[in-house]
């Protein structure tokens, strides 16, 4: 597959990619990485690194069709493909787009990606690597556009693997993700579903929730809702506030095993407030769209004490958004009281065990027919 990924600046794509070329080579398979900013570095070896946003936009243009004209006679024969750039930059100029769709046409990718990331990361490494002062207000607009506008770009260029949203994760790295969308894009794809804030302080049910996950990720393309989220960093912020606290720590994430910084990433409390509304709204609309990318939703719905069934709202609503849109859902249900008509009646199937549920995709050829971890 021939994928243009972009990203907000302070996603550290560069890293993330080479990852995913090095996972995919030592499957045996080869991706051919360019990074269109290191490109345009390499055109005008005047800049100074970090500094390449400060020039003026007829300069910054004529660098970029430059290295994406490089990119298409280069390229005309190779099979898989990712370019490393982006759909928008918000700089000192304001808001302008990042590509040619000219350009991109003659690239013809047949997918289009836009990584994302927690934002209070985002906000770290951009401030860490560029002289500039973004909010965290700033950097949550940003993101907005660049998925928008990655989304457009796919939509206009017709891209027969259409567009999507990956996180680079949390606790743990999207690395696989990426490359099996890249050079598996027969496996199925899954939107893991599962309570989440109110069985934070449940340590066993979070156990059983992670090894859920874990599963479908063995043997599936899977859009884990729990990769990006900054629910935490604002309940945080708002206890906080409460505290009369002006900056929170915040643990930095995992990337390779190791963390993206040395130490905790200091947050101020008074962004955070002002990201409130922002926080909610674009976990509503990115996780309807990570349904919707998908071709099947698998919830999972532990047993809380009592023999009550931890179903959020949230859980509710996917599973009846993933209906709505014609998506296969299954429902592992590990409660002893029975469903509710909304589960069953909208439900392809449902599980009593994970297990149950593995053997079921199993049986009825949803495994790719080369498993990646030698099943």
């Amino acid at each position: 597959m021939r994928a243009v990924v972009t990203g907000q600046v302070g996603m550290d794509k560069k890293s993330y990619l080479e990852a995913v070329k090095k996972q995919a080579g030592e499957q045996g398979t080869n991706i051919d990485l360019y990074h269109v900013g290191d490109m345009m570095y390499d055109e005008g070896p005047d800049i100074s690194p970090g500094r390449i946003l400060d020039l003026p936009l007829s300069r910054l243009h004529s660098l970029r069709r430059a290295a994406i004209k490089d990119i298409i006679s280069n390229t005309k024969d190779q099979r898989n493909l990712i370019v490393n750039t982006h759909a928008t930059f918000r700089w000192r100029h304001g808001l302008f787009s990042a590509f040619d769709f000219d350009q991109m046409k003659q690239l013809g990718p047949d997918m289009c990606i836009c990584l994302v990331d927690n934002i209070e990361v985002v906000h770290h490494r951009l401030h860490s690597e560029h002289v500039i002062d973004a909010t965290l207000k700033d950097c949550m607009v940003w993101r907005e556009e660049e998925i928008l506008a990655t989304e457009l770009l796919a939509q206009a260029l017709g891209c027969p693997h259409s567009f999507y949203i990956v996180a680079r994760g949390r606790h743990k790295d999207t690395v696989e993700t990426c490359m099996r969308l890249v050079t598996r894009p027969d496996m199925r794809k899954v939107y893991p579903s599962f309570p989440m804030s109110h069985v934070m302080d449940m340590p066993e049910v979070l156990a059983e929730i992670d090894g859920f996950r874990n599963e479908l990720a063995k043997h599936f393309i899977t859009f884990d809702p729990g990769d990006v989220d900054e629910k935490l960093l604002l309940e945080n912020g708002l206890a906080a506030a409460r505290d009369g606290k002006d900056f929170i720590e915040v643990a930095p994430h995992l990337f390779g095993g190791r963390p993206v910084s040395e130490k905790p990433i200091r947050v101020a409390v008074r962004e955070i407030l002002d990201i409130a509304g922002d926080v909610d709204g674009q976990i509503y609309m990115r996780d309807f769209k990570l349904i919707d990318q998908s071709d099947m939703i698998c919830s999972y719905i532990p047993e809380l004490p009592g023999g009550i069934p931890s179903l959020s709202s949230g859980v509710e609503r996917e599973l009846q958004h993933a209906f709505e849109h014609t998506k296969e859902v299954y429902v592992v249900w590990k409660p002893a009281k029975t469903p509710s008509p909304f589960i069953t009646e909208t439900a392809t199937k449902i599980f009593d065990s994970v297990d149950d549920a593995l053997t079921y995709f199993e049986d009825n050829g949803m495994f790719p027919e080369r498993d990646l971890f030698g099943n």
